[in-house]
């Protein structure tokens, strides 16, 4: 089914599509965050990854219990409060956990045993929820992934994968043995071990049919199990009492266009791909008639969409690029992991008072799509941001509650760990995302990694930004209007050089030159032949000069350099402050520079600037701004979530700067804190972000600070863009 044939209304209002309901509606809000290493003993190593992978709860709702495959143990968070979730403990069991479900008192695990891929081997591990001890254990005879339970507690259900090694053979299917599905009945919330059904699934696909590759089950509440055959690009329903396969057909393909197709630092979505395999991952079912797939793709396919089927194969409703538009649109749009788009995982329906709702989760994107099922085309409500990675997905509707277990952790390179996100339903002003864009026609305008912000001097409310060197291939200037919610990014003005896109840019700051253009700073790095330079561009986003740092100051470099440039001054007497992150090797220890340029008569002079101290990584400078007679600069450490200590705002009066030229003493400016942003960066219930980039003050005076979001590499992709009201000097 054709992208364009489904979704073309819906792209040509994606500027509206992205405004959230009013308050009045009931929306969803994220009210906590559980770092999933909370729930290790003290005596265990914290610097090694954990996970939450796939989450269930009690039956009520108190209680979430998730599966932690590196730890090899299933993890428990006590919700009683939902608002402030607390550590469970967890149970260690031997192997790999890779899914859990919960029947009565009793927590089914799938735990995989394989030695090897050629060699799979598998076990459901009944554990008792209060005790938190194993009572039962059944051989399932292959490698297991998910696991679901019939509404009316009389079946479990079992996809045993038995998946390819994609080492072998560049991971070419068929390779043997093949998956299959496991039916238990269930007596007393416990199965009967010695009279499991094994349902063999080969022999229906049309891709390698000899090599079954069951991925997720769900259960309707006529016990019909629907189960996805990912690499297979197929479908199965099966009877659970019988074991018979009622029908099954294959999930088809979907024509995609205004998609990104190209890794290569920049965002354009003027690209199609024709005939892209679904390749459904998790299924759900909305009623007993009709299933959602969300269609990650695994082996050569994956269409960056959802699907609704019917039981008989017929497609209801396909997303296309629909999803994939609005969370670019929102500032996730994962670049360097493109190949299927933010690549559609997981996906819940749950029915809240009368309205059932659909979410579909990404897992490169990090975010998670909230529908209403109207029975017919599926009603976008909202977007929530989630930990990074998010694989499980749950909805507690008995206390308006949505939970997300989120994989990934990125505990060795320094960033955020896994965690369980908790949000709940009620009538409220949704609070994410903060900052979108509006649409370019029928694609969205891409954006992300917003490195400095500066304020248009006229218009209230009006600011301008720039991304550093994620997106390389196309530096951008983005006019941002702020006083909407969210804020929109309503237009983008590519920096170029000789005509085209200009080359060796990281840029982190951004000033209006008082002439229609711009004033950027770029941090340079040697290793990379990017110069630190300060560059002045036109209204039309043309280079017309570059200004190197001079070479007395350029003998002492290292890669951490301008982070802000700002304007005081108007005309011949305009002189340009700029902040440079953190110490080059001639500072003393603590200190950076505020370096100043006279555009007239084109000299350099500078200050020290005295950092705070940190028990942990480094503290640097991120922004700076004039107003007022004063000097705004954001502090910051580099450290995330709850290490997270120095995200500050500090002032500098400039009537108290003395600047000397380069060589000489350097005099030390004296700063005084003006805001603290701590409590802003944890408005919206996630963990604290790192990067805290971009600061400017519009013409009313109000203060507005953007998170760089690192181009969702590595990151959760959440962008927070808030407003901290007046900013005043105190005399």
């Amino acid at each position: 089914m054709s992208h364009k044939t489904v979704s073309l209304a819906l792209l040509a209002a994606l500027a509206t599509s992205v405004a959230l309901p009013a308050a009045a509606d009931p929306v969803f809000n994220r009210i906590a965050s559980f770092p999933v290493i909370d729930n290790l003993p003290e005596s265990a190593d914290r610097s090694k990854p954990t996970s939450a992978e796939i989450i269930t709860a009690s039956e009520d709702g108190m209680t979430l219990v998730y599966s932690d495959s590196p730890n090899e143990a299933i993890g428990f968070v006590d919700i009683t409060d939902a608002a402030h979730p607390k550590p469970g403990g967890q149970h260690k069991v031997d192997g790999e956990p890779t899914s859990v479900a919960i029947v009565g008192g009793n927590i089914f695990a799938a735990i995989n045993t394989s030695k090897d891929k050629a060699n799979p081997s598998g076990k459901l591990e009944i554990i008792d929820l209060a005790s938190k001890k194993s009572v039962l254990s059944c051989d399932l005879g292959g490698q297991p992934d998910s696991v679901a339970i019939s509404p009316d507690k009389s079946f479990a259900a079992i996809a045993i994968e038995n998946e390819r090694d994609e080492e072998q053979n560049e991971g070419a299917l068929p390779q043997l043995p093949s998956g299959n599905l496991k039916i238990f009945a269930l007596k007393d919330g416990l199965p009967d071990c010695a009279a499991a059904k094994t349902v063999d699934l080969t022999g229906i696909a049309e891709i390698a049919p000899e090599d079954a590759e069951p991925e997720f089950v769900s259960i309707n509440a006529g016990n019909q199990i629907a189960v996805t055959l990912q690499e297979n690009n197929h479908i199965a329903i099966v009877d659970a009492a019988s074991g018979k396969i009622a029908s099954h057909f294959s999930a088809g393909a979907v024509d995609l266009d205004g998609i990104d197709t190209g890794k290569d630092g920049a965002l354009r979505f003027d690209g199609s791909i024709k005939g892209a395999l679904r390749e459904p991952d998790a299924v759900k079912w909305l009623d007993e008639e009709r299933l959602v797939t969300a269609n990650e793709g695994d082996y050569k396919g994956g269409s960056r969409s959802f699907t609704i089927f019917t039981k008989d194969g017929k497609v209801a409703y396909e997303s296309g690029a629909s999803l994939e538009h609005r969370i670019a649109a929102a500032g996730h749009y994962p670049d360097k992991r493109n190949k299927k788009g933010v690549e559609l995982e997981g996906a819940e329906v749950g029915r809240f008072g009368e309205t059932n709702y659909l979410f579909v989760a990404s897992e490169r994107a990090s975010i998670v799509g909230v529908y209403k099922d109207t029975k017919a085309e599926p009603e976008f409500v909202q977007l929530l941001p989630s930990g990074v990675g998010p694989e499980g997905i749950l909805a507690i509707p008995s206390r308006n509650l949505l939970v997300t277990a989120n994989e990934t952790d990125l505990v060795e390179d320094g960033g955020a760990r896994a965690h369980v996100m908790v949000y709940e339903l009620k009538e409220q002003a949704p609070n994410y995302p903060q900052i979108v864009s509006e649409a370019t026609g029928d694609v969205p305008l891409g954006w992300g990694a917003l490195s400095g912000l500066s304020a248009d001097a006229e218009k209230p409310g009006r600011l301008h930004a720039v991304a550093d060197s994620f997106y390389s291939a196309a530096p951008t200037i983005f006019t941002i209007e702020a006083d909407r919610s969210p804020a929109r990014i309503t237009q983008a003005l590519p920096v170029t050089r000789g005509g085209a896109a200009a080359q060796k840019l990281d840029l982190e700051g951004i000033t209006t030159d008082g002439d229609g253009g711009y004033w950027l700073a770029n941090e340079g790095d040697a290793a990379k032949l990017v110069p630190h330079a300060i560059l002045n561009v036109n209204a039309k986003g043309e280079i017309k000069q570059e200004i190197a740092l001079p070479a007395e100051l350029l003998a002492h470099q290292t890669r951490f350099g301008l982070e802000g440039i700002t304007r005081v001054g108007e005309g011949d007497d305009a002189v340009l402050w700029m902040a440079i992150q953190r110490e080059w090797s001639d500072d003393e220890k603590g200190f950076t520079k505020l370096l100043r340029y006279d555009i007239k008569d084109k000299s350099w002079s500078a200050v020290a600037y005295p950092l705070d101290k940190t028990d942990a990584g480094w503290v640097g400078l991120s922004e700076i701004t004039a107003h007022d007679g004063q000097l705004y600069l954001i502090e910051r450490d580099n450290q995330i979530g709850g290490k997270a200590a120095n995200k500050r705002l500090y002032r500098v009066a400039l009537e108290e700067l003395k600047p000397v030229k380069l060589g000489e003493k350097l005099p030390v400016a004296k700063k005084a804190l003006a805001h603290d942003f701590l409590g802003d960066l944890k408005g919206t219930n996630g963990y604290v972000a790192e990067k805290l980039e971009g600061f400017a003050i519009d013409a009313d005076g109000n203060g507005f600070a953007v998170t760089d979001n690192d181009g969702v590499d590595d990151s959760s992709g959440e962008t927070l863009f808030f407003n901290i009201g007046k900013v005043a000097a105190t005399h």
